[in-house]
This record gives structure tokens, C-alpha cells and sequence, in this order.
């Protein structure tokens, strides 16, 4: 059930956005509200969602993949505020889990800031579904003169935190949906290379996208 706080965010935020009452500083990034409120309603047909869902996929698209939903780019607080600044990208560079690749991996952690109100509530869970599946290389294969298999793997995982900051974080085969990853068996034929985002609407409803390349 939604929240009378949830609705009244959301029908306040839609109107400002349709009405044009976003700052003027801010209007360049109105996409962003617009992914935010079709996201919630679970992707409803209209020209302004169909767009606002183009744009959530083409962030993920190669390269460089983006947060497809940039929310400290909404300003959801009264119409005087504009959107926090976002934050220096933290850099780290990680071991790499593949011998195919050159063994260094550089993952961006703590993107960008995140809403400039308070999101922590269940009514926004539907922001923390958000997962963006980074496949840079997956294969499992039979190796060497035995014909053992072997399988290898690059692979990063987007998330979003309490209040919509994005980060990336490591992660394996194992926690991939089969979306993701529809088969791990060993075959000559067993490869996998793109990105990948799923979500939830506001009631739980689920859906994913998948861009190989």
C-alpha cells in the first residue's frame, strides 16, 4: 500500500516537474525526476516515460557506463533547492579474478552523492532495487591438454545506498540471476560479455534489461 507520504511526494514532485517548477539551474537535469516517478509507477505508456526509460538504458550501455538513475540530479525538496553537488568519484584499483584480462581492474566506489531529502523509508525501497550487473568477461570452458574446466570471470556489481548514492562493489557467478548469467555449464559455446539493470516498481513488480557487447 502506498504511503500518504509517498503519495504526496510523488503527486507534488510530478506536478512541479510537468508545471515547469524545477529551478532553471536545475531543468537541464528534469530526466532524472522523470525516471524517478515512471519508475515508481512501474513504466507507464506515455511519451515522457518512454523517454525517460530510453535514457535509463543508454546510461548502462558501453561506455561509460553511468548510474542509470542520477538522483542527486532531482530536487525533490521545496522548489528553492536545487540538486546537491555530486561528489568526487573514490578510486581503487582491485586484483582481477580473470587470467584473460591484464589483472587490474579499476572500480569506482561511492560514485555520486545521493537525494537531497530524506529516502530512507520503505516507500523507497524502489530506488534501492536498482542493480546494475557489470559482465566484463565470463566464460567456463574446458582448458589445457586434461580438458579440465575452468571457469573465469570480471565482474562488478552497481548498487544504490540508503539515501540514492551509487557505488560498485565486486562480485562472482554465484550472486548473478540467471538474467544475468542464463548458464554456468561447461561448454566450448559458454561465454558472456555486457551490462545488465534490473528494478522494482513501487509495488514490488519486477523487470531487467540486458545490453550485450
Amino acid at each position: 500500500m502506498v504511503s500518504r507520504l509517498f503519495k504526496k511526494w510523488f503527486c507534488g514532485l510530478a506536478m512541479a516537474v510537468l508545471a515547469g517548477w524545477v529551478p532553471q539551474t536545475a531543468k537541464a537535469y528534469q530526466v532524472d525526476c522523470a525516471i524517478l516517478l515512471c519508475l515508481a509507477g512501474g513504466w507507464p505508456a506515455s511519451a515522457e516515460c518512454a523517454h525517460a526509460r530510453a535514457v535509463f538504458i543508454r546510461r548502462i550501455t558501453p561506455w561509460p557506463i553511468e548510474p542509470p538513475l542520477q538522483i542527486w540530479r532531482c530536487p525533490m525538496g521545496v522548489s528553492e533547492r536545487v540538486p546537491l553537488q555530486s561528489t568526487a568519484p573514490k578510486i581503487r584499483e582491485a586484483s582481477n579474478q580473470s587470467s584473460e584480462t591484464l589483472g587490474q581492474v579499476i572500480l569506482a566506489q561511492g560514485v555520486k552523492g545521493g537525494a537531497d531529502i530524506d529516502i530512507s523509508g520503505l516507500e523507497f525501497d524502489f530506488v534501492r532495487s536498482i542493480r546494475v550487473w557489470d559482465v566484463r568477461h565470463y566464460s567456463h570452458r574446458e582448458r589445457g591438454r586434461d580438458d579440465d574446466c575452468s571457469e573465469s570471470y570480471n565482474m562488478r556489481l552497481g548498487t544504490y545506498g540508503t539515501q540514492g548514492e551509487f557505488g560498485w562493489q565486486r562480485t562472482t557467478p554465484a550472486a548473478a540471476p540467471q538474467w544475468v548469467l542464463p548458464s554456468r555449464r561447461c561448454s566450448s559455446q559458454n561465454w558472456r560479455r555486457g551490462v545488465g539493470v534490473e528494478w522494482e516498481d513501487h509495488e514490488g513488480n519486477h523487470g531487467y534489461e540486458w545490453v550485450a557487447y
